[in-house]
């Protein structure tokens, strides 16, 4: 362990403290750590050992070789997000923490070297140890470091600091924590109440931007681009600004908030804050098994005429948003699986992995969709490119930018030397604000322009540079920007992504004809137009999932039960008033008591009042047990091969229903959404199953599996005049399969529109001269 802390010292000091003094309290930290390690194994050593000596030191060996591969992985982690792992590892599925690390690493050979070499020093150290020590010399030199580091941690003030605690220390006692408060409240007595404690009168969401803007006649476009990674440090003169001219240079153009926060540390809620006001649960609102009933910007703008799309360049199923944008009914999701070939996909890194299409393409893509949807539309468009491993085409023409940038005469808040050490990172913001000029260039030449509304917002703060302290993070800005605006406006005063739209509500149902809106469940309370630096808001922040421990109210940050002030320029220092700190730890407890309430009772907004909602599949009793028995320790793909054997072997029900449990939590996934239009067709259930498997074309059209299974229901049903239609559909979308075209084949014959089969039997032949099915099927047209 002090070896690798080491490691970690030597690779990159995160600490911003000394390098000695860091190296002592961490060196203190990995004795405890490692000593706790050696005594809880005591008792697995005693009982091996009373049967086998040499089977309980092969034990221990492969026990603390694995705890040292743990500690070398857990400091990786660390240095790429500058975060020790803690709780909110429990927050992630496999397949997430997977493309996670794949994005942020690039897997090699010489990328495993040093998790051989520290598991081989530490058997090297332990065979020399067992040959030239007694047991005296180590209990002797055990009391001693005792006694040393005991002392130390006495006297050392930031021992207890988690950037220098020990890495294992550290998730162990942050998942202890987590289970232990989630034990508190599930024991807090949630039975007797039975109230909506969010419910509250639409009208007190007051009107606060219908001053600042020239209202039009017709209901106005909203568009929100929600910038992966866009923290306030990063614009606006701000101390790693410089590298995001045009976003810069929008603030004087806008209404800004230059004192914003996102209620979250990662973008896993930035979706249900932004556009519904919610509260988090317990590892984030997305991953809530039975999502609460619930209202949001998109199913009130839904119901009120809006076309309503989502806009990205990787799979809307990762951190589960599809869930939330089915739930609300949305209209249109475009994400990896809707791009065409003239798209560019950004370069897998060495490892295969690749997030999806970058900013540009996803611009370009959101572009050339509008025109398919009538007015008035939202368009929620979330970028990419800002995010590890910072990979996009082009790259080499942005990175001369960034040069010239640098080469400049400009004055930089930082040493060149630090903004070159992350090169990537400046190379990608100016990347994404390129792509966000170049788009918003294109709308303006558009004739709805001048009644649109576009607001821009980070999710979170970027990770891999290092934050000053605690709240940072958190720290993102917020422009709203529209050829509307009389005038542009800048604000000190302190809002979050929870007060969006809340505000943004109330200007549409002051200034247009909406239907009437009663009653709201928001957290947010509304944005706060005040131009000098104030807050109004209570504001709990989950840094990850699983963690709510920091908390703003008025100008205090109280955070893992320290407090610090927080001035008009965000920057916070720290403080000790006792009251201040037992005020906000309550109030931090009863906000995690209400939130853990309204989540795990469905008390955010009554199912009688709700109007807006696609409800999800429920499953009975009966169904859910049988669920558990058929998927016991099986991922959605293995469950998946489950419901295919089921529908092979007649058992279709089954088959369905493992389907649909595969669908309530991934509704994008193709395979079983087709698997479930077949079954319904093989039962004659045709309009059900032609309902479904255009489902399948609408989410993944270019996925083939969908398109054969409609030619087949066409023929069973006797509806070939409407395989025309999908087939051109499937070659418009370049979906080139020889079964494909064989089945249209088989369709134009039964058409009796022989011209037409014989050219695509002729194509086949031409391709594939010794298939003799197709041989004879051609005799059969003569």
């Amino acid at each position: 362990m002090w070896l690798t802390s080491l490691f970690e010292l030597i690779v990159s000091n995160t600490t911003n403290t000394n390098s000695f003094l860091a190296a002592t309290i961490k060196f203190v930290n990995d004795f405890w750590c490692g000593l706790t390690i050696g005594a809880l194994s005591v008792p697995l050593y005693i009982l091996i050992n009373g049967f086998s000596k040499k089977w309980s030191y092969i034990t221990i060996k492969i026990l603390f070789t694995s705890v040292v591969i743990i500690q070398f992985a857990l400091v990786k982690y660390s240095l790429t997000t500058l975060l020790n792992l803690g709780a909110d590892l429990l927050g992630y599925s496999l397949d997430d923490i997977f493309n996670t690390v794949s994005a942020s690493e690039s897997f090699s050979i010489t990328y495993f070297i040093p998790f051989i070499i520290f598991p081989a020093l530490f058997l090297f150290l332990f065979k020399i140890l067992n040959k030239y020590t007694n047991d005296r010399i180590l209990i002797g030199s055990g009391v001693l470091l005792v006694l040393i580091s005991g002392s130390l941690k006495l006297v050392l003030t930031n021992v207890s600091d988690a950037k220098f605690q020990n890495k294992i220390a550290f998730l162990a006692q942050d998942i202890i924590k987590f289970q232990n408060e989630k034990r508190q409240l599930n024991a807090y007595n949630l039975s007797n109440r039975n109230d909506y404690p969010l419910l509250k009168p639409f009208s007190t969401s007051k009107d606060v931007l219908s001053p600042f803007f020239n209202v039009k006649e017709a209901k106005p476009n909203i568009v929100i681009v929600i910038v992966e990674g866009l923290g306030s440090e990063f614009v606006g003169g701000k101390t790693y600004s410089g590298f995001t001219p045009y976003l810069d240079g929008l603030i004087s153009k806008s209404l800004y908030w230059e004192n914003f926060l996102s209620t979250t540390g990662r973008t896993f809620g930035v979706i249900p804050s932004l556009l519904g006001s919610l509260p988090f649960g317990e590892t984030g609102f997305l991953e809530l098994p039975k999502t609460p009933s619930h209202i949001s910007l998109i199913s009130i703008l839904k119901t009120n005429g809006y076309i309503t799309s989502y806009y990205s360049g990787d799979q809307s199923s990762f951190d589960k948003k599809i869930n939330f944008f089915e739930y609300n009914d949305i209209d249109n999701v475009i994400d990896e699986n809707k791009y065409g070939p003239e798209y560019i996909k950004t370069e897998a890194n060495s490892g295969g992995f690749s997030w999806g299409y970058p900013d540009a393409e996803i611009f370009k893509k959101t572009l050339a969709s509008l025109d398919d949807n009538k007015l008035p539309r939202l368009d929620i468009i979330m970028t990419l490119s800002n995010h590890e491993p910072f990979n996009f085409p082009d790259k080499a023409f942005y990175e001369k930018k960034v040069d010239s940038i640098l080469n400049s005469n400009g004055n930089f808040n930082i040493p060149k030397e630090d903004i070159i050490a992350h090169k990537d990172i400046y190379t990608s913001l100016f990347y994404t604000d390129n792509s966000i000029k170049d788009f918003m260039n294109a709308y303006a030449k558009r004739e709805d322009y001048n009644n649109t509304i576009f607001i821009i917002t980070g999710d979170h703060r970027l990770i891999p540079i290092s934050q000053k302290d605690k709240l940072c993070r958190f720290h993102v800005p917020l422009y709203i920007y529209s050829p509307m605006l009389k005038h542009a406006e800048k604000f000190k005063s302190v809002s979050s992504h929870w007060d969006v739209t809340p505000s943004l509500l109330s200007f549409l149902k002051t200034n247009y004809k909406f239907n009437d809106i009663g009653e709201t469940a928001w957290m947010g309370e509304g944005l706060d137009t005040t131009r000098t630096f104030r807050n109004t808001h209570k504001i709990p922040l989950m840094r990850y999932k699983g963690s709510i421990n920091d908390f703003m109210y008025k100008d205090y940050l109280y955070s893992d039960g320290e407090l610090y002030k927080v001035n008009e320029n965000f920057g916070t220092y720290k403080v000790t008033e006792e009251a201040i700190i037992k005020t906000m730890a309550d109030s931090l407890m009863s906000f995690k008591k209400l939130n853990a309430y309204v989540t795990q009772r469905n008390k955010i907004f009554p199912d009688s009042l709700n109007i807006y909602v696609k409800p999800s599949i429920d499953f009975s009793q009966e169904q859910l047990a049988m669920i558990s028995t058929l998927t016991n320790g099986l991922n959605f793909d293995q469950t998946f091969e489950i419901a295919r054997d089921k529908a092979f072997k007649k058992e279709r029900d089954t088959a369905r229903l493992l389907c649909d449990y595969i669908l309530n939590e991934l509704p994008n996934h193709s395979d079983a959404r087709t698997l479930k239009g077949r079954t319904l067709a093989w039962d004659g259930d045709y309009a059900t199953a032609e309902t479904e498997l255009l489902n399948v074309i609408k989410r993944s059209p270019y996925y083939y599996d969908s398109y054969l299974a409609l030619l087949d229901l066409y023929w069973w049903s006797e509806q070939e005049d409407k395989s025309e239609a999908i087939y051109v559909q499937a070659l418009k979308n370049n979906i080139v399969n020889p079964n494909l075209s064989f089945k249209m084949a088989h369709a134009y014959k039964r058409l009796e529109n022989t011209e037409r089969a014989n050219i695509i039997i002729d194509s086949l032949i031409k391709a594939h001269p010794n298939n003799s099915e197709y041989i004879t099927f051609k005799k059969t047209l003569q």
